[in-house]
């Protein structure tokens, strides 16, 4: 009766690491899939005041019901909205002209995902929701 019991207890407890080491295994997959995490950051910040913005790209499109990419990765021509899309693109190569206009892109920025997330009602507005350490 105590062999059973010894057996028994084995039984728990490797199924607790197990379930255990599968979690891990979820998580850390998720944690360096390079495909998973993107960071909304430009090269003509070459001095940052907060961090880059860290998002899941997939996840908030998904939740946003946002299928059509140019809401976000537009390209206008003559102030008039074209069907092609900027993805691949830095935003600064359209919105500025040179380092001094850094202050512009900020704005851009602001305006595109603060704005957004303002018009729906939903999404972080504070800098540290979106700036996070």
């Amino acid at each position: 009766m105590i062999k059973h019991k010894l057996s028994y207890r084995k039984q728990k407890i490797f199924s607790g690491v197990a379930v255990f080491v599968f979690f891990l295994l979820i998580l850390a997959l998720r944690a360096f899939s390079t495909d998973y995490i993107e960071t909304v950051d430009d090269p003509a910040f070459e001095k940052r005041i907060r961090p880059a913005v860290v998002f899941y790209h997939d996840d908030h499109n998904d939740r946003a019901g946002i299928d059509d990419c140019s809401v976000c990765h537009h390209v206008y021509e003559n102030g008039i909205k074209t069907a092609d899309m900027s993805v691949g693109m830095a935003c600064s190569d359209c919105h500025m002209s040179g380092p001094a206009a850094a202050p512009d892109l900020i704005r851009v920025y602001h305006l595109q995902c603060r704005g957004c997330h303002l018009s729906e009602q939903a999404g972080p507005v504070t800098c540290g929701g979106c700036h996070k350490k």
